[in-house]
């Protein structure tokens, strides 16, 4: 089924008693303009046009594998290469993510997941701690997978650590394959902030600290 760019990221949910979690985020610089509209608590409907083929295939894996509906519309200065349009997607998705979730009360607040694909095996730990902090364990082979520079992997996740505020580990236990070892990352992130996200019903909307603050 193909989506319509006009197509709306959210969904009713009869069951659902607490109010749909989404943000719109417009960032614009001399470089890039980028907008990223979330729905935490959606299906997994993405659209994605950031005009580099290999990072919106990575949208649609945080998407699907996240369960939450995300809209990602850049423009930038792919002329001359795609390091500001792929940091500027981080950082304005992180914006949107901090703003989605308010102010964290009630949600489980950590996650973690361990991805295989095929040869590839990643492992995701996060935390939705207020304090930025990324640590990135991945060796890729190869410069390049397609016309994407494999160094922009890390940029992007730093960037959506430091706007989201989260604590983030990545850890590659095996993998010789350049895209199979990112695409386990995008997937493991997404299902360990999935799990994160997600509300804990014996918190009661509390905020998931024991010094009550975040």
């Amino acid at each position: 089924m193909q989506i319509s760019d006009r197509q709306v990221l959210s969904h009713e949910h009869p069951e659902q008693t607490t109010p749909a979690r989404m943000a719109t985020v417009r960032r614009t610089t001399g470089e890039t303009d980028v907008q990223v509209t979330i729905n935490l608590d959606g299906t997994g409907v993405c659209i994605s046009k950031t005009g580099i083929p290999f990072l919106d295939h990575m949208m649609h894996q945080i998407s699907s594998h996240g369960l939450i509906d995300l809209d990602v519309q850049a423009t930038g200065d792919l002329e001359i290469d795609d390091h500001h349009t792929n940091e500027d997607v981080g950082i304005t998705l992180g914006q949107a993510l901090g703003k989605a979730l308010g102010d964290r009360k009630g949600i489980v607040r950590f996650g973690n997941f361990l991805a295989p694909l095929d040869e590839a095996l990643i492992q995701v730990a996060l935390d939705f701690s207020g304090r930025p902090h990324l640590s990135y364990g991945l060796e890729i082979p190869t410069q390049r997978v397609g016309t994407y520079d494999t160094q922009l992997v890390r940029e992007f996740f730093v960037a959506l650590v430091n706007h989201s505020q989260m604590t983030l580990h990545i850890r590659q236990l095996d993998g010789i394959n350049s895209h199979h070892i990112i695409e386990a990352t995008f997937k493991a992130f997404a299902r360990a902030m999935r799990m994160a996200v997600e509300f804990d019903p014996r918190r009661l909307g509390s905020i998931p600290s024991s010094k009550g603050v975040l």
